[in-house]
């Protein structure tokens, strides 16, 4: 009688040579370790509070007079080159003057495109607190001429100078809607009600206000001659031929002699009748400088009484028109 086979389970062995190393036959390692063996997880630290970098620029009160050393005449700075061809050619074969054109084309290369906007984020711009008293008259220096066409005649260039000399005037600079803003900070009706009393109260005896916007892109130039009705708002028409558009001629050098350190910044000059600067602010304008433009305005105008002020600069300038 057959007997049933019985299957027999063989033992599960295991084999040294599975866990050893095939060229050292050094034995193998788990591939995982004991919680108790690992490093304990390192704990969150706060971060420490970034210091103050010394990079940032800080406005400092203005200390020195701003403007240039040369009185300013009609007709410059308008941007046209009124060489001959001859004077052209021997320009170009002065080795001279291709050493001065490098220089300045290496300083418009090294300053980077966006500079400007990356200095928005410090103070939105502002580039020096303003004086608390006028600068002198002896030391003070010369608002540059600007060349542009006016909201009461844009067909026609006319000269900056012409309206400043002889008269008080609250100048403003700006480029952009952004800079403009910043200069209604200063001199805005609602902003600064009191220099508005001051400048109605005073306009009899020359205290008026001027408009200067610098728009060098030309697409952007033609957007603003193409609405110059949004321009004339809020502006009486008296005050359309003091409201200037400059599109060429302000040169960096310009631009550096009266402090405007960043374009798209708004900045407020008091010019006396000579053309000089006697005051300056930029930025947004603090409590402090909006009372201290009401100040110093009324001063200048009442320094201004006197028979022989301003009255130098006026006479050459109608001698010039003479001339023209």
């Amino acid at each position: 009688m057959l007997q049933p086979r019985l299957l027999l389970r063989r033992p599960c062995t295991f084999s040294l040579s599975q866990w050893l190393c095939p060229s050292c036959q050094s034995r193998l390692q788990w591939p995982y370790r004991r919680a108790s063996t690992l490093p304990a997880p390192s704990k969150p630290t706060n971060p420490s509070p970034k210091p103050p970098s010394d990079e940032e620029p800080t406005p400092k009160p203005l200390s020195r007079p701003l403007g240039q050393s040369k009185a300013p005449q009609l007709g410059e700075n308008n941007g046209i080159d009124h060489r001959t061809w001859r004077e052209r050619r021997d320009d170009f074969f002065n080795y001279d003057k291709h050493l001065e054109r490098r220089k300045e084309l290496t300083k418009k290369v090294a300053k980077p495109y966006f500079r400007e906007w990356t200095n928005m984020r410090y103070h939105r711009g502002k580039t020096f607190l303003s004086p608390s008293r006028l600068f002198k008259a002896d030391s003070a220096l010369y608002f540059p001429n600007m060349m542009g066409y006016t909201l009461a005649v844009p067909s026609q260039n006319a000269s900056t100078t012409s309206v400043l000399a002889g008269k008080t005037s609250i100048v403003s600079i700006f480029s952009g809607s952004w800079a403009e803003e910043q200069t209604l900070s200063f001199v805005g009706e609602t902003q600064n009600p009191a220099l508005t009393r001051e400048v109605e109260i005073l306009k009899g005896e020359g205290l008026q206000r001027v408009w200067i916007n610098i728009e060098e892109d030309w697409m952007k130039a033609g957007l603003i001659r193409l609405f110059l009705g949004s321009s004339k708002k809020g502006k009486s028409t008296a005050e359309w031929g003091r409201s200037f558009v400059v599109t060429r001629g302000v040169s960096d050098d310009v631009k550096d002699s009266i402090g405007m350190a960043n374009g798209k910044v708004g900045y407020v000059y008091l010019v006396d009748g000579n053309c000089k600067i006697r005051w300056a602010g930029s930025g947004d304008a603090d409590t402090r400088e909006r009372e201290g433009l009401v100040g110093v305005a009324r001063r200048l105008v009442e320094s201004s009484r006197k028979p022989e002020s301003g009255k130098k600069l006026e006479e050459k300038i109608v001698v010039a028109k003479a001339k023209q």
